[in-house]
């Protein structure tokens, strides 16, 4: 009976703390606060490196005093020197495609390859195919690094599926200077924040729409693992060196391609990531995110490490209203965004919200909650019952060989829906 009482008392408190922090949402946007009237800090953000999760940005070494990173070179259909001709020109296709493209098709950012354009409702408008129609030969389109079924890749951001107000909060963002890397060496970020400033307001609107239109699938199998395979990192994003797991995870969450050639030459949007996490994080983050690690211990609420996940995103972490979806999406991805915000870089005005929420959050919370919230399945809940429902996580791991040479294991079922070939 006791624990009963404590169950609801609990869940009346998640229920308060939302209704509040929808207010405080309401109320201030209510009162003007457009996301063109808002403008940077004045001050730059003091980040903390010392305590920077390096493998969330792709790196391995602690940043070095005034180091940046270069521009990212503009999209070309030059052929590689070091690169067979005849490799980079020869018509290759995937399985399940009627399309052909070369090698030199693939890599050109500025005219993006569709392997199955039956994957996105609306087609590809310029702006996702070929980029901001202002910018020249700088131009790219957001389909080459976000595929065009938006699902993107651990080093960016996955846009499939999310609202039309908060993409285009986001790209108001990166124009105004409230969005930017909390680690400079990452030359992607610079890249978007360009991209943002190039693209008309139109532009921007049949960007979101397009991406809005389009159903987030699974796309990250999460594996509770002490030990991970040995990789090196391209472009900020780990690769396999190595079929067997031999290096102690030691904290990180890393996430490789399911298949390497796949995913990096012909970079195909139906290939996903497998993400290997450390033993236990799941019950943990399960924990900080359905609960916000609340207690009630007899008649006395214990308080949390942070607000649960649950009150704005919602129960199956599917979103609510211009709050975004979080279900399934990339560990990495979701680590860069929570310490960007805790370090100052990634300002806005819902921003305020989530800063309130994981001030209290140290890097082992962060890897717990990224690693739990990937972990669901990326659907909407279709009843109460439904999102309510919570699968215990398995601290249990078998490692297996998928037929791609990257070891496999199952902390958490698999929920892919049947892709048809």
């Amino acid at each position: 009976m006791k624990r009963s009482l404590g169950t609801i008392l609990l869940a009346l408190i998640c229920f308060a703390l939302g209704a509040a922090v929808q207010r405080y949402y309401d109320t201030h946007r209510g009162a003007g606060a457009s996301v063109a009237q808002q403008t940077p800090p004045s001050a730059a953000a003091a980040v903390d490196f010392s305590s920077e999760p390096l493998w969330a940005y792709g790196f391995t070494t602690v940043r070095k005093p005034g180091e940046t990173a270069a521009p990212q070179s503009p999209p070309t259909r030059d052929l590689r020197p070091n690169e067979d001709k005849n490799e980079q020109t020869r018509p290759r296709t995937v399985a399940g495609s009627t399309a052909t493209y070369s090698v030199v098709d693939v890599r050109d950012g500025s005219n993006v390859i569709d392997w199955f354009p039956s994957d996105h409702p609306l087609p590809m408008p310029d702006v996702i195919r070929r980029g901001p129609s202002g910018m020249g030969k700088l131009m790219r389109g957001c389909g080459s690094c976000h595929l065009p079924n938006g699902q993107g890749r651990p080093e960016n951001a996955p846009p499939a599926a999310l609202p039309l107000a908060y993409f285009i909060r986001q790209i108001h963002d990166f124009r105004a200077g409230l969005r930017r890397s909390a680690d400079p060496r990452k030359p992607n970020t610079n890249t978007m924040i360009d991209l943002a400033k190039g693209m008309t307001d139109d532009e921007v609107e049949e960007a979101a729409t397009y991406f809005a239109g389009i159903a987030y699938r699974p796309w990250t199998r999460v594996v509770e693992a002490d030990l991970v395979p040995t990789t090196r990192i391209v472009g900020n994003l780990f690769l396999p060196t190595s079929e067997a797991p031999t290096e102690p995870i030691g904290g990180r969450i890393i996430e490789v391609p399911e298949n390497e050639e796949q995913t990096e030459l012909y970079r195909n949007p139906r290939v996903g990531f497998v993400a290997y996490v450390p033993r236990g994080s799941l019950d943990k983050g399960k924990d900080l995110v359905t609960t916000g690690g609340m207690r009630v211990v007899g008649n006395t609420i214990i308080q949390g490490k942070t607000t649960p996940c649950v009150t704005c995103h919602g129960l199956d972490l599917m979103g609510v209203a211009d709050v975004p979806p979080i279900a399934g999406r990339s560990p990495s991805y979701i680590v860069r965004q929570l310490w960007d915000i805790q370090q100052g870089t990634r300002n806005g005005l819902a921003v305020q919200l989530m800063k309130m929420a994981i001030v209290n959050l140290t890097p082992e919370h962060l890897v717990s909650v990224a690693a739990y919230v990937s972990s669901r399945p990326a659907v909407r809940a279709t009843t109460a019952t439904e999102a309510r429902r919570v699968e215990p996580a398995n601290g249990a791991v078998s490692l297996l060989k998928s037929p791609s040479g990257v070891p496999r294991g199952r902390a958490v079922p698999a929920r892919r829906p049947a892709i048809a070939e």
